[in-house]
C-alpha cells in the first residue's frame, strides 16, 4: 500500500524531472514543465507510466527487502546493532534490486519522456502508451541490451541510498529499543 501511495505522488514528479533532463529540453523550470505538459497532454501524461512505476517498484522493494534480510542472516545472524553489516547488506540489496529492475526503469523513462528521436526511429507517431508497447519499442530500437542502458548509473545511485537508509533505520530501531528497555528497568 505504501508503494501505491508513494508512486501516486512521485510519478508526476518523476515525469517533470525526466522531461527537464532531456537533451534540448524546452522546459526552463519545473513549473513551466508542469504547465506545458498539463496544457498539451493533460493530466494523463503525469500518470502514463504509473503502472510501469508500480511494476518496477513492487519487485524492487521485494528484492531489496528479501536480499537485505538474507544478507543480515549471513553477516549478522544474532541481529545485533552492527553498522557495518547494515551498510554492506543495505548497499548490496539496493544494488541487486536496481540491477534486476533496470529493464522496467528503461521502459518507464521512455513512457515518461516520450523521447521524440526514439519514437521517430521506431516509426511511432503520436504518444507511446502502455508498458507492453514500451517493451516492444526498446527491443525494436536496441535489442536486449537496450533494457540495460544506464544500469551502472542506477546501481551506483541506489547503493549508497539504500545503505544509508538501512543504517539510519537500524540505528533508530536500536536507539529506540534500547531506550524502551532502559525505561522498563527503571520502574
Amino acid at each position: 500500500m505504501a508503494t501505491l501511495l508513494h508512486d501516486a505522488v512521485m510519478n508526476p514528479a518523476e515525469v517533470v524531472k525526466q522531461r527537464m533532463q532531456m537533451y534540448n529540453s524546452q522546459h526552463r523550470s519545473a513549473l513551466s514543465c508542469i504547465l506545458t505538459v498539463w496544457r498539451t497532454e493533460g493530466l494523463g501524461a503525469f500518470y502514463r507510466s504509473y503502472t510501469t512505476q508500480l511494476t518496477m517498484n513492487i519487485p524492487f522493494q521485494s528484492i531489496h527487502f528479501i536480499t537485505y534480510e538474507f544478507l543480515q542472516e549471513q553477516v549478522n545472524p544474532h541481529r545485533g546493532y552492527n553498522p557495518q553489516s547494515h551498510i554492506i547488506s543495505g548497499g548490496l540489496a539496493g544494488a541487486l534490486a536496481a540491477a534486476a529492475t533496470t529493464p522496467l526503469d528503461v521502459c518507464k523513462t521512455l513512457l515518461n519522456t516520450q523521447e521524440n528521436m526514439a519514437l521517430s526511429l521506431a516509426n511511432i507517431s503520436g504518444r507511446l502508451s502502455g508498458m507492453a508497447n514500451a517493451f516492444r519499442t526498446v527491443y525494436q530500437l536496441n535489442g536486449l541490451s537496450g533494457y540495460f542502458k544506464g544500469i551502472q548509473a542506477r546501481v551506483i545511485y541506489q547503493m549508497p541510498s539504500t545503505a544509508i537508509s538501512w543504517s539510519v533505520y537500524e540505528f533508530f530501531k536500536y536507539f529506540l529499543t534500547k531506550r524502551q528497555l532502559e525505561n522498563r528497568t527503571l520502574y
